[in-house]
C-alpha cells in the first residue's frame, strides 16, 4: 500500500540533478529523502538534454543510491525545464468590412491564427526546426482591437478591421523526447510529466490565488525561469541566461575564494551581517555584508535588471502585484530589495519562498531546507496531481500526438497537425472596382465560408474538447462568389427635376452612361467600368437634353461679318431669365424653376452703325431764302449681297455686310441744289447771283453751319418805244 503512495521525482537542472522521494497519505506529503548530484560535464543547455548518455548516467547513480535505502524505483515524475519554453508575441489583423457580426468561432479562428504565426516566429529563430515541432502549452490574449481602438470583446461587433495580439508559449518536442531517452537508458519509466514553472506555482500559488497577477522566479545556477499568473491561469513563461552562478563568481573574484566556498559565502551573507572566510592564500578574513554587496553591486544590478525586464516583457509592460523568488540563486544578498525597486513595488511584495510555504508537507529531520527544494518537491506533487499526458488524434486520417497541458481542443489539434489556420476560411470573391461619377468604388465579392470540421463524423467547433483516438475531418471553406451587381444597385434613385421653360412644363431624368454609351439601370457591372449618372446641371445642359436647340441658338452671341471679319454684339443676343431674374446660360437651375428664353433682337442698320460708331452721313444746318434746312450727304455705304441698305433696313444674325466709307469733306454751295428745288422767276433775265451771308459766293464756296444762303435773279428792264 505504501509502495503505491511513494513518489519519485527528478529535477534535471543545468548544473545538477536532484532526486527526491515523497510519501503521500491522505493528501499529506512527507519528504523522505533528497539526493543531489552535479553534472561532470556540460550535458544540459537551456533546459534541454544535449548529452543523453551523460545525463542518464547521473540519473542511474541517483536511482541506485536511493534504491539502496528505499527499495526498487521503476517510475519517476519529471519536468520540462521552464528555460526550454519559448514565448512569442504575435498580432493578426483581418478585414471585416461588410461582414456579418463577429461570432465566437471567428474570434477563436483569429486567435489560433495568431498562435500559429507565433509558432512560425519561434521556428524562424531556430532555423533547423519547423513550427509543428513545437507544442503550444498555452497562450493569452493581450488585447483585441476594432478599427485600431482597443476593445474588451469582439463578439457581435462590426467595423472595418479587427485584430488580436497574443502571447503564446511553446515547448520543443525534442525536449520531451530527450527526457524519455535519458530515463529509458536509466531503466526508468516516465510516470508523469509537468513543466517546472507549473510545478513551482502549483505548490506555492493555489488556484484560488491565480486570479492575482503574480510573477514566480526560479533562480537556478545558470538560468532564471519566470512564470506569470493572472486571470486564474499561467499566462506566460520566460527565461534569462543569468542566475546565481554569476553572483557566486563575483564574490569569488572579490574575496579570492574558490567557487564552492564563494557559494557558501553567498548563502551566509543572505542570513548574516558579517561572515568569516578563508581565501586561496590561507588568510582568514571577517567580511562585512554591506561592504561585499557594494563590491558586487554591478552584478546584482545586472541580475535584477535582467529578471525585471523579462517580467515586464511577459506581463504586457506592467509590474505584477507581487514577485516570489525560489531556487538556490534566490538567496543572493539584497536581490529581493533590488527587484522591488526596479518594478516600483513595496519591499514586502517581493519575497523568497521556501518549502515552508508548501501546505501539507513535512520534511525528514536530516534534510536541509531551502528555496532550492521548492521546484523538485513541486515536480513530484504537480506530476502526481496534474500529470501532462499525450493524446493521439487523427486529422484528415493522419495521426497527431499532442502534449496535454490544459484541456485539448480541436483548435490545438489543427495547430499540431501543421494546417494553416489562415487558409481554412474560404477566400473572399473577386471584387469589382468601378468609377461612378468620377469616384472610384470597390464592390466586394461574397464572403468566404467557414471551414467544415467534423469530429467523429459530427459537426464540431474549434473549442470543442477532444478525446484520445478522435477522428477529425477538416475541409477548407468555400470561396466567396465574384461580385455581381447592377447599375441601379449603385444608384439609390435616378434623380429627376421638373421645370417650366417659356410656359411649357418639362421633366428631366438623369442620363446613365457606361463607358461612354447609354446604359440601362439593369445592366450588370463589369470590372473597370466607367459609369456616369448625371442630371443636366446648367441651363445650357438642360436645353440640350431637351433638344431645344433653337432656344440655345437664341442665347448665342449676335454675330455678323463686317468686311469679312466676325463681329459679336452681345447686346443684341437673346436673354435668359430664371424666376424673373436675368441669368446666364452656364448658370445652374433648381427643381420647379421657371425659365424664360428671350429671342435675339434684330437691329436696324442705323442701330448697328450707332453701336459700332460707324458714321453713315454728315449734315449741317443752314438757311435758304430765310427757310432753315439741313444739308446731308452719305459717308458710309452698307451693302448685303450687293444690295445697298438704308438706315431702316433690318440686319439678321449671321449676315455678311460690306461697308464702304468715304472721307469727310466740307459742304459746298453747290450741295444746296441736291436738297431744294429752284425755280427761276418769270421776270428773271437768266443771270443769278449766289449770296452767302449777304456776300457774293460761287458754286464752290465752302459752307459752315448756320450760313444764310440766297440766290438772287436780276429783273429784266423794260425797253422804251
Amino acid at each position: 500500500m505504501l509502495e503505491q503512495k511513494k513518489l519519485f521525482a527528478l529535477d534535471i537542472g543545468t548544473r545538477s540533478v536532484i532526486g527526491i522521494i515523497l510519501e503521500e497519505q491522505n493528501g499529506h506529503y512527507q519528504v523522505v529523502d533528497i539526493l543531489v548530484k552535479e553534472h561532470t560535464e556540460r550535458a544540459m543547455l537551456d533546459g534541454q538534454i544535449h548529452d543523453v548518455l551523460s545525463v542518464s548516467k547521473i540519473i542511474s547513480e541517483i536511482k541506485q543510491q536511493l534504491e539502496e535505502k528505499h527499495g526498487p524505483l521503476k517510475k519517476v515524475c519529471v519536468a520540462a525545464a521552464g528555460r526550454a519554453l519559448k514565448t512569442e508575441r504575435s498580432k493578426v489583423t483581418i478585414d471585416i468590412n461588410g461582414k456579418p457580426l463577429i461570432k465566437k468561432q471567428d474570434i477563436l479562428h483569429l486567435e489560433l491564427s495568431a498562435v500559429q504565426q507565433a509558432q512560425s516566429l519561434v521556428a524562424e529563430k531556430h532555423e533547423s526546426e519547423k513550427s509543428h515541432y513545437y507544442y503550444c502549452v498555452g497562450y493569452s490574449v493581450l488585447y483585441y482591437r476594432l478599427d485600431g481602438e482597443e476593445i474588451g470583446n469582439l463578439i457581435d461587433q462590426q467595423g472595418e478591421e479587427a485584430s488580436v495580439e497574443i502571447i503564446a508559449t511553446f515547448l520543443p518536442k525534442v525536449v520531451v523526447e530527450s527526457l524519455l531517452s535519458a530515463l529509458h537508458r536509466a531503466g526508468l519509466e516516465m510516470e508523469a510529466l509537468t513543466l517546472e514553472p507549473i510545478a513551482a506555482i502549483n505548490v506555492l500559488i493555489p488556484p484560488s490565488m491565480r486570479r492575482l497577477n503574480v510573477a514566480l522566479v526560479d533562480i537556478g545556477a545558470g538560468t532564471s525561469d519566470i512564470a506569470i499568473t493572472d486571470l486564474r491561469t499561467v499566462i506566460a513563461y520566460g527565461m534569462v541566461p543569468i542566475a546565481g552562478d554569476e553572483i557566486t563568481e563575483a564574490i569569488s573574484d572579490q574575496l579570492l575564494l574558490d567557487f564552492p566556498l564563494a557559494e557558501n559565502a553567498k548563502r551566509e551573507l543572505y542570513k548574516n551581517d558579517t561572515i568569516i572566510v578563508t581565501d586561496i592564500l590561507g588568510f582568514e578574513t571577517e567580511v562585512n555584508k554591506e561592504e561585499i554587496v557594494a563590491q558586487i553591486s554591478p552584478v546584482l544590478d545586472k541580475l535584477a535588471s535582467s529578471i525585471c525586464n523579462e517580467i515586464l516583457g511577459l506581463n504586457n509592460n506592467k509590474s505584477p502585484k507581487a514577485v516570489m523568488l525560489v531556487g538556490g540563486g534566490s538567496l543572493t544578498p539584497e536581490l529581493p530589495k533590488r527587484v522591488a525597486e526596479k518594478l516600483n513595488l513595496p519591499e514586502n511584495r517581493v519575497a523568497i519562498r521556501g518549502i515552508d510555504a508548501i501546505r501539507s508537507l513535512t520534511i525528514s529531520a536530516h534534510i536541509a531546507q531551502g528555496p532550492e527544494l521548492v521546484t523538485p518537491i513541486g515536480i513530484a506533487i504537480a506530476a502526481h496531481h496534474s500529470p501532462v499526458q499525450y493524446k493521439t488524434v487523427y486529422v484528415n486520417e493522419q495521426p497527431v500526438r499532442l502534449f496535454e497541458v490544459n484541456k485539448l481542443t480541436v483548435g490545438d489539434c489543427l495547430l499540431a497537425s501543421g494546417i494553416k489556420m489562415n487558409r481554412l476560411y474560404g477566400k473572399p470573391g473577386l471584387a469589382l472596382i468601378v468609377t461612378l461619377n468620377g469616384q472610384s468604388v470597390t464592390i466586394p465579392g461574397g464572403h468566404g465560408e467557414a471551414p467544415l470540421i467534423l469530429r467523429n463524423g459530427e459537426p464540431s467547433s474549434l473549442d470543442s474538447e477532444i478525446e484520445n483516438g478522435d477522428q477529425l475531418l477538416v475541409e477548407k471553406g468555400k470561396d466567396g462568389h465574384k461580385a455581381t451587381i447592377q447599375i441601379n444597385d449603385l444608384i439609390d434613385e435616378v434623380p429627376k427635376k421638373e421645370v417650366k421653360i417659356n410656359e411649357e412644363k418639362y421633366i428631366i431624368s438623369a442620363a446613365i452612361t457606361c463607358n461612354g454609351h447609354i446604359a440601362s439601370p439593369e445592366r450588370l457591372i463589369e470590372d473597370r467600368d466607367i459609369i456616369e449618372c448625371k442630371i443636366p446641371e446648367t441651363i445650357e445642359e438642360l436645353l440640350l437634353s431637351l433638344g431645344l436647340h433653337k432656344l440655345i441658338a437664341e442665347l448665342r452671341p449676335f454675330r455678323v461679318k463686317i468686311n469679312e471679319r466676325d463681329t459679336f454684339i452681345p447686346s443684341f443676343s437673346g436673354k435668359v431669365y430664371r424666376n424673373g431674374m436675368e441669368s446666364k446660360i452656364h448658370n445652374s437651375y433648381e427643381h420647379h424653376d421657371h425659365i424664360i428664353i428671350e429671342k435675339k433682337h434684330k437691329p436696324t442698320v442705323k442701330e448697328l452703325t450707332q453701336l459700332k460708331q460707324i458714321i453713315l452721313s454728315q449734315a449741317i444746318p443752314i438757311s435758304f431764302n430765310n427757310k432753315k434746312i439741313t444739308l446731308q450727304k452719305p459717308v458710309s455705304f452698307i451693302k448685303r449681297k450687293g444690295v445697298l441698305l438704308t438706315e431702316e433696313d433690318t440686319v439678321e444674325d449671321g449676315d455678311q455686310l460690306f461697308i464702304e466709307q468715304r472721307k469727310l469733306e466740307p459742304f459746298l454751295f453747290q450741295d444746296l441744289f441736291g436738297h431744294v428745288d429752284i425755280e427761276m422767276p418769270a421776270q428773271a433775265n437768266g443771270n443769278f447771283v449766289l449770296l452767302r451771308n449777304g456776300e457774293q459766293a460761287t458754286f464752290h464756296s465752302k459752307l459752315e453751319p448756320g450760313d444764310d444762303l440766297k440766290i438772287v435773279w436780276p429783273v429784266k428792264q423794260k425797253t422804251s418805244i
